[in-house]
């Protein structure tokens, strides 16, 4: 039978704040620092988030808004293959179409359509306040996904800026403390070598 050694439980010190007399003045202070720089980014991340996806509901919302679907006639027929062509492609084609404004004006424009579909097809499209064919807003769950998206890359990446923000504090004080030891060292060093006889 063979015995199973104790297992020790190893606290957690932590030696910036306990009493401890090597601990300076400087090292509580660059403990409060890194405490600081990480709470406040959390909760800048969060804060930036939540607002950039709120930002971005709005900005999908005034745009529903500032456009209206129309009922249009394709005045053509549509080609029966999209053109080959780099970039986004979503497989439908450029024609003509026509529609009458509520006041009844008659306008046309170029709207992208599925191929093959016949001149005198209804379609729907949507146009700005000038009158003039826009692409169709961004709604309903589609929105909230890009709403969502936004949120989430803004965050990490304000959380970071002020993460970054407090390690060049604190680079700046370990740089202050490096000095404040050389100058301690020139100060003490050599009574150092006197009280060691020369040797040291």
């Amino acid at each position: 039978m063979t015995r199973t050694p104790p297992t020790t439980v190893t606290r957690i010190r932590l030696w910036r704040w306990r009493r401890n007399p090597l601990r300076r003045h400087s090292d509580v202070v660059e403990a409060w620092i890194v405490l600081a720089g990480w709470v406040l980014a959390l909760v800048v991340g969060v804060v930036a988030g939540l607002w950039a996806a709120q930002v971005s509901e709005s900005a999908f919302t005034a745009r529903l808004t500032q456009v209206h679907p129309v009922s249009a006639v394709l005045t053509d027929d549509a080609a029966r293959t999209p053109a080959a062509g780099s970039g986004y492609d979503d497989g439908r084609v450029w024609t003509a179409v026509r529609w009458t404004d509520h006041d009844g004006s008659a306008h046309t424009d170029r709207a992208k359509v599925f191929p093959g579909a016949p001149a005198g097809t209804r379609v729907t499209v949507w146009t700005n306040q000038a009158d003039r064919i826009v692409p169709a807003p961004i709604t309903g769950a589609a929105a909230d996904l890009q709403s969502a998206l936004t949120g989430v890359l803004v965050a990490p990446a304000a959380g970071a800026l002020v993460w970054g923000a407090g390690r060049l504090v604190r680079g700046r004080l370990i740089r202050r403390r490096l000095a404040e030891w050389d100058e301690e060292w020139r100060q003490i060093g050599p009574r150092w070598g006197n009280l060691s006889g020369g040797r040291g």
